[in-house]
């Protein structure tokens, strides 16, 4: 597990910037799952309007980066996973959080204000630089 600090505000870009350094570093797209505590991310948003059948398909398929909500109930698993604390409240954030490092194979990263996940995660406190 590794925290990318960011505030609210900035978490879904800083959530951006991690996936493009995963893709640099030679993580294939269908290894990434991106899951937001609060507001979807605007790509979610953007697949959905080709309608929830097309959107789910793409998770099946597994070639690219696959975004969802972190209540989202189906069953979600990738090798890495990227949660975007977009959200303060820390009854959400510490359910997200678990259920994010569950669907995680190989590592989790959380872009977030390091107050509401150090004590989620005891270790956390060791940031990934910008």
């Amino acid at each position: 597990m590794r925290l990318v600090p960011a505030a609210v505000r900035e978490a879904v870009e800083r959530a951006d910037e991690a996936v493009d350094l995963l893709l640099e570093s030679g993580r294939r797209p269908g290894d990434i799952l991106v899951l937001t505590v609060g507001e979807p991310h605007p790509w979610q948003q953007h697949e959905l309007s080709f309608g929830e059948e097309r959107y789910w398909a793409q998770l099946a398929e597994g070639d690219d980066v696959f975004y969802a909500e972190a209540t989202a109930t189906r069953p979600l698993r990738r090798d890495v996973v990227v949660l975007v604390v977009n959200e303060a409240r820390t009854a959400r954030v510490q359910q997200a959080a678990r259920k994010a490092l569950g669907h995680a194979g190989a590592l989790l990263l959380v872009c977030g204000e390091p107050g509401l996940v150090e004590p989620i995660f005891p270790g956390a406190n060791r940031p990934v630089p910008a």
